[in-house]
């Protein structure tokens, strides 16, 4: 299964850092299970939104010409729950990108309060190496998401 878990970007700048939103409704499936009459986010679900933050950061980098792929998490902390009805605010910050992949410092907040941050570790699957094993098709970068970034970058345009 796949799917978007950010809703928005609020702000995208090549290369350098994204912040994106995630709102967390009542409707939302997760809720219905996690937990029965306490409605607290999964965090691995929390993590998934800060990588698909962080990942089509990575991959705009490149003109998303790489596959780009979550290779692992060095390091992940929780300060506290998350309930339905909050916001989320999702910072990737680019802290380094090299040919055979990117890493991104990513925060995770709640109004102004620090709720989550983590390091991610992505990798390329470049194209030209990787295309005997993975095919030529780019099925990490559909164009929901390039819609997504293609949105940030107008609502981030001066007016």
């Amino acid at each position: 299964m796949r799917w978007i878990w950010i809703d928005r970007f609020t702000e995208f700048e090549s290369k350098k850092k994204a912040v994106a939103v995630k709102n967390l409704s009542m409707a939302e499936d997760i809720f219905a299970e996690h937990f029965p009459g306490y409605p607290v986010m999964p965090a691995a679900l929390m993590l998934e939104g800060l990588a698909q933050t962080g990942g089509i950061l990575v991959g705009e980098a490149n003109d998303f010409k790489e596959k780009v792929v979550l290779a692992k998490f060095p390091f992940a902390r929780f300060h506290r729950e998350v309930f339905a009805g909050e916001q989320l605010t999702l910072t990737a910050d680019m802290i380094g990108l090299r040919e055979e992949g990117a890493t991104v410092a990513g925060k995770i907040h709640v109004g102004t309060e620090l709720v989550a941050e983590a390091e991610i570790f992505f990798a390329h699957l470049d194209q030209a190496r990787s295309g005997a094993i993975f095919g030529d098709r780019n099925f990490v970068f559909t164009g929901e998401l390039k819609n997504l970034v293609d949105l940030a970058r107008a609502a981030s345009k001066p007016a």
